[in-house]
């Protein structure tokens, strides 16, 4: 039986991460552990993980460089087969959601990243959208000239697989680490699912935009300068004509 590590990062996050705690506990697949790498929280949050201590859950709560460096600590803690990301505030889609996505494949035939769809929720957990981005059926790492078409939480990659996230990107080494994962892959498969609920937070504007500039500079890297450019004159016409809900 493959073992996931699910890894949540957390700062201040007493109003968010209760959904997590719940939906990580009571998933219906036995073999998980919940990695919590807390930033030296000041709110509820410690207080919160204490309450929901149990033999699948392991945290710690100390100063970090910034979220991709408490989601490498997290990283280092796991010891699953599988690696996957949720942020406080996100969740996954049913109680059975990993345990139909396991016991689906051969034992014999696990591929390197397992991905899906993501479904939008609001501050209570209630449904808005699927995510406007839909996972393509056949997965490369050029997919990603297209934009993050799959959400970094319904990406989910063997540990042996793992690399670091680049701590330079302050807003969009997700994406960067995502595009490293899938050119060392040799397997990746859609599971089909929607996978996990995402909550829909929102970016400060300010933030939105030096995200935009990183992952500009990510792309220029691994797809080159000229293809970045006429990708993103696409980005701007399909936001005037689809624009985000």
């Amino acid at each position: 039986m493959k073992k996931l590590s699910v890894i949540t990062v957390t700062y201040n996050a007493e109003h968010t991460l209760e959904r997590t705690l719940k939906s990580v506990r009571e998933q219906t697949y036995p073999a998980i552990e919940h990695i919590l790498v807390d930033g030296n929280s000041n709110d509820g949050t410690v207080a919160l993980i204490r309450r929901y201590e149990n033999e699948r859950l392991k945290w710690m709560s100390e100063p970090d460089n910034g979220l991709y460096d408490a989601m490498n600590k997290g990283a280092r803690m796991a010891t699953g087969d599988y690696l996957c990301f949720l942020n406080a505030g996100d969740s996954f889609y049913h109680e059975d959601t990993v345990q139909k996505m396991f016991t689906t494949m051969d034992e014999d035939d696990f591929p390197d990243i397992l991905y899906g769809e993501t479904a939008i929720v609001d501050d209570n957990g209630c449904f808005l959208h699927l995510r406007r981005l839909r996972a393509p059926k056949n997965l490369t790492w050029k997919s990603f000239k297209h934009g993050m078409v799959v959400c970094h939480q319904a990406f989910i990659v063997k540990r042996e697989l793992f690399e670091p996230y680049e701590l330079s990107y302050r807003f969009s080494a997700d994406f960067d680490w995502c595009i490293r994962m899938m050119k060392k892959a040799k397997t990746i498969r859609n599971t089909g699912m929607i996978l996990v609920n995402y909550l829909n937070a929102g970016m400060t504007t300010a933030n939105r935009k030096a995200s935009l500039r990183e992952r500009y500079h990510i792309m220029k890297k691994h797809y080159g300068t000229a293809s970045t450019f006429l990708y993103h004159i696409w980005f701007v016409i399909r936001a005037i004509i689809k624009p985000e809900k």
